[in-house]
Formats: structure tokens, C-alpha cells, sequence
């Protein structure tokens, strides 16, 4: 009995679970009913199963239905957007028309002025260009002063100065006469100007100092270069000239390079003369280098050398050999050179301390201790001699055209004519006198207001030396080539004193007169304190004293 019964509850349990899994929990229901039957379980209430089962069958149903609806939303939404912007548009034209430009005539450009000559300008700036050395009679022979142990105070060394033009333009001969046009507006001939034949001569002479000149960039000394270079820089070719750029541009490095301290600390030249005669040449060209390239090493140099030169001028206004302070000999061929590198180193914008008071002081001697008798003597108080054309030469620049002295000296010269040796002025024709005179002249000649006795001297003057000096060039017969191309004459003059160098230099320099530097009756050449007065350097009542500097 006992296992009969286990057999039926056994039987029963079978059924049972057939049942169950035939029954409806288990049967694959259609989407739709599943749908109806959540819906229909919504509705009842919130604690009975069948509403229980509708939320189960929501969350099973809501991604699907996510899954379909979001795509479906969104080409709906692109549709509407797409059927709404895409209409016609209303096209937008815009009627471009050409401007009219009404074309403008250009005036037609006024020709430059013609450059007026000398005798019509009116208070131009100068700048001072004396080159010479020493006097013919008193000057000893040159001795070379070398330092055992010279320190150089030279600037920091670099490469050849740059061929290059200066920037600046400076209201002077320097940036105007020596220009190209104006240099042929002045060798155009006429009486009072140069013509073809000077202008020749003058080239000539600059081909020979190119050809001569040595490797080092001099021509044998420091003085010598330093004439070539006041040459040079007189028809204005600087190191960016085409044919004589390289020329000058080692003349200067030469210079540069030969600038040194002497055992004494004091700024020097090696290889200068005993009495300096050099050193006061050598500045003066590196003052007009300055003035007409704006190379920095130049001003630097000059600035040193200059500050030697005003602190070493006498107590009575003048200079004596090798700078010598203590003495009061001031001697008027030593001093025209100190002087004239002075104010060459002001008309370049180079400004040292004691520069003003040391020109006022200058011109003080000059009027009271050099000027003797009608003229100007070697030493103070000696009677007048060549030199005085040197002193004449400095007041005219300085701004004192008109006073009683430059007239005087002018007087003194008035038969001088330009000659090699024994000629009609105190010490013999020698081109150191020469050159001078010939400024002079030319300045009391030229000037406007110029009496009729200083034209006609100048006059006399200028057909002596046109005939003289372009007549006595000695002419090689091997030439040098030119920038065309084509071969070029070249040539030296023999004064029968100077060295060949100096004496060409000199030369040339009278040759370039007319345009190295314009006439001025009232110069502004310097600028001084009011307290510092020269004790007897009036001006006369057109206030004929230069009083500022004008760059």
C-alpha cells in the first residue's frame, strides 16, 4: 500500500507541472497582446498583480519603442525644417557699375635752379679745408717719433669702414659744393671759375695718388695721407665713390690704425714729425672724413686728437711745436693747422670741451699778437711773411670777413701772383704760401658785397693759376684704367720744395677752390657762453662774427 500511494502523488505532481508549462505564463504572447494586456493592467489597481506585470512590461517595451520613435522624430523634424527653407529664395542683384576716375594731369615738374655761383650766395656754412705743413723757411725736418711701448687709443679694431653712403646731409660744403652737378657748375669756365682744363688736371692728379698709394693705405707717412685724404674728400669722393672708393677708404684705415699712445699716455701718431705737424694734419682729415661719410671711428679718433689740441693751446690763444702748452711762441704755421682741425671738427658736428672758448681765444691771438703791421708774421710780434694769407685765411672762415685785419692782409697780398720759386710774396713763390693765398683771394673776391679791387685781384689771380698749374702737370706716359673701362691719364706736380705727395696735394687743392667751399660774408662757425668774450674780437656793425654753428 505504502509504495501505491507514492506512485499516484508521484503522478500528480507530473500532471501538474505539464500543466504549468502548458499553461499560459509560458506561451509565446504576441506584441499586441503583450501591448494590450499592459495597457489593460494600467488601468487597475496599483496593488493588484495584474498592474504590477503592466509596469514590468513597460520597461521591457520602452526601448524598442525609444529605439523607434527618436529616428522616426527626427525625419519628421528634418522634413518640416527642409520643406519650410526650401522655398524660392529671392535673389538679391546688385548693380555693380564702374566708377568713373577722372583722370588728373599731372603738372609738369619745375626744373631744379640752376646752382647759383659764388658770388650770389649768401650765407653759406662752410667748412674749414686748409691742408698744408709747416712753413717753408722754419719748420724742421720731419723725425719720426715712435713709442717704444705705444697702447693704442685708437677705436676697437674691425674691418675696412664700410663703402657706403653717409645718411646724413649736412648744410655745408660738404654734403653741397664737392657734389657732382655743383663741381660742374664751377669748372664751367668764366673768369672767375675753373673750366676743362683745371677739372683734367685735378683727375689726373687724383689717378696718381691711386696708382702710388701702398698697400698699407698710405703714401709713405702719416702725412702724406692725411693730405691725400683732404684731396680726396675735397671733389668729394668718399668710400662709396665708384673710382676712388677704395682708395680713400684705406687712406682712412691707415689713419686709424696709425693712431697710438706715446710713452706718455698722450694721443699720437705713429711715424709723425717731431715737431706733430702731423698729428694736427691727421686730425684735421679725420674731422672732414667724419663730416662726409658719418663713419663712427672716425669721430671717435678725431675726438680723441681734438681734445689734445684744445687742451694744449698757449695761454696768449696760439700753438707751438708738439703741442706744447707752457709756451706762449705761438707760431702761426704750427697754429693755422691746430686751428683749422678745430674747426673743421665743429662744421662736422664734433664737440669736445673747451672747443668755443679755445676759437674765441684763438681769434684774440690772432688780432693782437699775430697781425703786425699790415699782415701776419711766423711768431708773435715778428713782421709779416708768407703766413699771411694763413691768418687771413682763418678770420675769413671764422666768420670776420669784414674787419680791418682780413682787409689789411688782403692789401699785403694784392700783387702776389701763383708761382713755383721766386715769386713776389715775403719767402718765395712756394705752394705752402700758395694755397692759402689762393683761398683768400678767392673769399674777398667772391663774396657778395666784394669791393672792386678784391674781384679784380681775385681775377688776376685765378688766369695766372689756370694758366700756371694745368700747364706744369708732369703727365706719365703709363696710364691707368677707369671705371668705363678705358685707360686714363695720370699725373704729379714738383713744386721744388714739398715732397711730391704734398706738393700734388697742394696743387690739386688750389685747382678745387671754386667748389671746395662756397664765400661767406657772415658765418656762423661757433657757439659760446656769453661770458666767455675774446678781449678784442669785436664785430663790425653788420654783425659780421659767427656766434653759432649751423649743421
Amino acid at each position: 500500500m505504502a509504495n501505491g500511494e507514492e506512485y499516484e502523488e508521484v503522478s500528480m505532481a507530473e500532471e501538474a507541472l505539464e500543466s504549468a508549462l502548458s499553461g499560459e505564463k509560458f506561451q509565446d504572447v504576441g506584441f499586441f497582446k503583450r501591448l494590450g494586456k499592459m495597457f489593460s493592467g494600467l488601468s487597475k489597481p496599483h496593488d493588484s498583480r495584474e498592474y504590477k506585470e503592466a509596469r514590468i512590461e513597460v520597461q521591457r517595451l520602452s526601448a524598442p519603442l525609444l529605439a523607434f520613435l527618436l529616428p522616426t522624430a527626427f525625419f519628421v523634424i528634418l522634413i518640416v525644417v527642409t520643406a519650410t527653407g526650401g522655398g524660392k529664395k529671392e535673389a538679391i542683384i546688385a548693380d555693380i557699375q564702374k566708377a568713373e576716375v577722372e583722370e588728373e594731369k599731372l603738372e609738369e615738374p619745375e626744373p631744379p635752379p640752376d646752382v647759383e655761383p659764388p658770388p650770389e650766395t649768401d650765407d653759406v656754412q662752410v667748412e674749414v679745408d686748409i691742408p698744408a705743413v709747416g712753413t717753408p723757411t722754419e719748420v724742421a725736418a720731419s723725425v719720426p717719433v715712435m713709442s717704444n711701448e705705444p697702447q693704442s687709443p685708437k677705436p676697437a679694431e674691425q674691418d675696412a669702414m664700410a663703402a657706403i653712403p653717409s645718411p646724413v646731409t649736412m648744410k655745408s660744403v660738404m654734403a653741397s659744393s664737392r657734389a657732382t652737378g655743383v663741381r660742374g657748375k664751377y669748372t664751367s669756365g668764366g673768369a672767375n671759375y675753373g673750366d676743362q682744363k683745371t677739372e683734367a688736371a685735378v683727375m689726373k692728379a687724383l689717378r696718381w695718388l691711386k696708382f702710388t698709394q701702398k698697400s698699407d693705405g698710405s703714401w709713405g707717412g702719416v702725412h702724406s695721407a692725411a693730405f691725400a685724404i683732404l684731396t680726396y674728400l675735397a671733389h668729394g669722393e668718399t668710400p662709396a665713390s665708384k673710382e676712388f672708393g677704395e682708395t680713400v677708404m684705406a687712406a682712412i684705415d691707415y689713419l686709424l690704425g696709425a693712431l697710438q699712445e706715446d710713452s706718455n699716455g698722450k694721443p699720437s701718431f705713429k711715424g709723425s714729425d717731431g715737431n706733430e705737424y702731423s698729428f694736427l694734419i691727421a686730425t684735421y682729415a679725420l674731422c672732414e672724413a667724419y663730416g662726409m661719410t658719418k663713419n663712427p671711428n672716425c669721430k671717435e679718433a678725431a675726438e680723441i686728437c681734438l681734445k689734445r689740441i684744445v687742451d694744449n693751446q698757449s695761454p696768449t690763444g696760439g700753438w707751438d711745436y708738439r703741442l706744447n702748452k707752457a709756451s706762449t711762441r705761438d707760431d702761426l704755421s704750427f697754429g693755422g693747422w691746430a686751428l683749422q682741425a678745430v674747426k673743421a671738427g665743429k662744421m662736422a658736428g664734433i664737440h669736445v670741451s673747451g672747443m668755443e672758448p679755445c676759437i674765441k681765444r684763438a681769434i684774440t691771438y690772432l688780432k693782437t699778437r699775430a697781425f703786425v703791421n699790415g699782415g701776419f708774421g711766423y711768431c708773435a710780434g715778428g713782421a709779416p711773411t708768407g703766413l699771411t694769407a694763413t691768418g687771413c685765411l682763418c678770420m675769413q672762415l671764422l666768420g670776420y670777413t669784414k674787419d680791418k685785419e682780413v682787409a689789411a692782409a688782403c692789401d699785403f697780398m694784392r700783387t702776389w701772383e701763383p708761382a713755383w720759386k721766386g715769386g713776389n710774396m715775403p719767402g718765395g713763390g712756394t705752394q705752402y704760401y700758395c694755397y692759402y693765398a689762393a683761398q683768400c683771394k678767392y673769399q674777398a673776391g667772391m663774396r657778395e658785397g666784394a669791393n672792386a679791387v678784391d674781384q679784380k685781384s681775385w681775377k688776376e689771380w685765378n688766369a695766372a693759376m689756370k694758366a700756371l698749374y694745368p700747364n706744369e702737370i708732369v703727365t706719365l706716359e703709363k696710364k691707368i684704367e677707369g671705371p668705363d673701362g678705358k685707360e686714363k691719364e695720370m699725373g704729379y706736380w714738383k713744386d721744388g720744395y714739398h715732397d711730391q705727395v704734398m706738393g700734388t696735394c697742394l696743387v690739386a687743392l688750389q685747382l678745387m677752390v671754386y667748389y671746395r667751399y662756397l664765400p661767406t660774408t657772415s658765418l656762423k662757425a661757433t657757439s659760446v657762453a656769453d661770458d666767455v668774450k675774446a678781449a678784442t674780437a669785436t664785430a663790425d656793425k653788420s654783425g659780421d662774427v659767427g656766434v653759432t654753428i649751423d649743421l
